[in-house]
């Protein structure tokens, strides 16, 4: 791949016409596929469950701790809120593969 070319973006629609291709099933059953795994990964981490694919990563949600931030134009001090976020992190096949990708 030429690194000087933009990358694409993957979508769902390009998900479910790989479905449809590889595996025969219609558009419009690729697509519900494609939008029923990507509903469960959603509703569990919607109940705070970690999501892990295994050769691919994991989406881990973690609790952020309330703390004092910083007003970069004033320099007030501000508190920012407690609150959960999700990273993810990739598996070390997906890291290589990604590295020896170009």
């Amino acid at each position: 791949m030429d690194m000087m070319r933009s990358v694409g973006t993957l979508t769902r629609a390009d998900l479910a016409e790989t479905i449809n291709r590889k595996m025969g099933l219609s558009r419009a059953e690729s697509l519900d596929l494609v939008e029923e795994i990507l509903g469960k990964m959603s509703d569990a981490l919607a109940r705070g469950e970690n999501v892990k694919i295994s050769g691919f990563g994991s989406f881990v949600l973690r609790d952020k701790k309330e703390r004092v931030g910083r007003n970069p134009k004033t320099g007030v001090e501000v508190p920012i809120t407690p609150r959960r976020v999700m990273t993810f992190r990739a598996s070390q096949l997906l890291k290589e593969r990604i590295a020896n990708s170009y």
